[in-house]
C-alpha cells in the first residue's frame, strides 16, 4: 500500500525558563492508504502535540511531514489553512460540543470547510455534498437545521465527523473522538468510524488513552513515552506480546486485566533538555541496566512489522539490573 502520511524525524520543542521541553523528539511514522494507526501513551507523553503538528495546527521545530506526496510540513501553520493541502488532512476533535460553533446550524458547520476549500464547486454542488456526507454519517436531513444545543452528544459527534469528511481528505486525525461521549454512544461512533474507513478507504491517526478502543479500530499501534515512540507493532501483536516494559505496564493498567509484569517504580525523567545518551524510561524500568544510562536505544526491528526501542525487550532473557 502507498503511504497516505509520512512523518520523518519530527521534533517539537517548547522554550521554558529552564531549557527546551522536548514534547516530540525525533518521531518517524508512516501510515498507509486506508490504514488506521493508534497513538497511545499516558498524559504528557506528547501524543496530542504530535497530532497538532501533523494536522498543521502548530509548526514543528524540525523534521518532515508528507501527505499524499506533498511536503505539508514546509508550509507554515498560519498559512496552511488557506492552501488546497488543508483538504487532504482533517481533524475530528475530542469534544464535539466545544468544537462546533454554537451559532451555526449543523448543515452550516458541514458546509463551512467546503466554502473555504472547495471554491471550484457551485453553491448547489456544495449543498448536495452536505446532504451526501450527512447521510454517510447517519445524520437525518431533519437534524441539519438544528443548532448544536438542540443535538445529542452522539449527533454532535456525527456532525464533527461529517464536517471533517466533507472535503474528502486522505487522512483524519482523530483526537480522543469518543472520550466525551457516554459509553453506549462511544460504541456507535466507533462502529461508524470503522464503516467509513472501509467504505471510503480513508486513513486514520487515532489518538487515545483508551487501549480497548484502540484495539477495536486500529491496524497498528504506536506507543509514545516522553516524546518518543518506544514501540510500534500490529495491534494484536502488541496486545498479546508487548516488548517494551512501558507498553506492558500500560496493558496491565487496563481495568479488569490481570497484572502480568512488574509494577513501575520511580518518577518519569524530565522532558526538559533530556540527555540524548540516556533511555527516557531508564528511571522507571524494571529491566534497566547501565547500558540504558549510557546509550539511548533506537526504534529497531524485533519481529516482522514490530519495532521496539529497548536494550532489553521482554522477549529476551537479558540479565536484569535494578535501576
Amino acid at each position: 500500500m502507498s503511504a497516505a502520511l509520512d512523518i520523518s524525524h519530527l521534533e517539537k520543542h517548547f522554550p521554558t525558563k529552564t531549557g527546551l521541553l522536548h514534547a516530540v523528539d525525533g518521531v518517524t511514522l508512516s501510515i498507509a492508504a486506508g490504514e488506521s494507526v493508534g497513538l497511545v501513551g499516558e498524559s504528557g507523553c506528547g501524543k496530542s502535540t504530535l497530532a497538532r503538528v501533523v494536522a498543521r495546527l502548530i509548526d514543528s521545530t524540525s523534521g518532515r511531514i508528507t501527505c499524499a506526496g506533498a511536503d505539508i510540513g514546509a508550509i507554515p501553520a498560519r498559512r496552511f489553512g488557506t492552501t488546497a493541502h488543508r483538504a487532504r488532512i482533517q481533524v475530528v476533535f475530542q469534544d464535539p460540543t466545544d468544537s462546533l460553533n454554537p451559532h451555526l446550524r449543523a448543515q452550516d458547520s458541514i458546509l463551512d470547510p467546503l466554502k473555504r476549500l472547495r471554491g471550484d464547486l457551485s453553491r448547489e454542488a456544495r449543498r448536495r455534498r452536505v446532504r451526501e456526507v450527512a447521510a454517510q454519517c447517519g445524520l437525518p436531513e431533519a437534524l441539519l437545521d438544528r443548532y448544536p444545543h438542540q443535538l445529542s452528544g452522539g449527533q454532535k459527534a456525527r456532525v464533527g465527523i461529517a464536517r471533517a469528511l466533507a472535503v474528502e481528505p486522505q487522512i483524519l486525525i482523530l483526537d480522543e473522538p469518543t472520550s466525551a461521549l457516554d459509553v453506549s454512544v462511544q460504541a456507535v461512533i466507533l462502529h461508524l468510524l470503522a464503516e467509513l474507513r472501509a467504505r471510503l478507504g480513508i486513513s486514520y491517526l487515532f489518538v487515545s488513552h483508551d487501549l480497548n478502543v484502540v484495539r477495536l479500530v486500529c491496524d497498528r499501534v504506536a506507543v509514545m513515552y516522553l516524546g518518543k515512540i518506544v514501540e510500534l507493532a500490529p495491534t494484536e501483536a502488541l496486545f498479546t506480546a508487548p516488548q517494551h516494559p512501558y507498553t506492558a505496564a500500560l496493558l496491565d493498567a487496563i481495568p479488569g486485566k490481570a497484572r502480568r509484569h512488574p509494577r513501575l517504580e520511580g518518577e518519569p525523567s524530565s522532558p526538559i533538555a533530556p540527555d540524548p545518551n540516556v533511555c527516557r524510561f531508564a528511571g522507571r524500568c524494571p529491566r534497566g541496566s547501565e547500558l540504558c544510562r549510557s546509550a539511548a536505544p533506537n526504534l529497531a526491528p524485533h519481529a516482522p512489522g514490530h519495532r521496539v526501542a529497548c536494550h532489553h525487550p521482554l522477549g529476551t532473557s537479558a540479565t536484569m539490573v535494578a535501576p
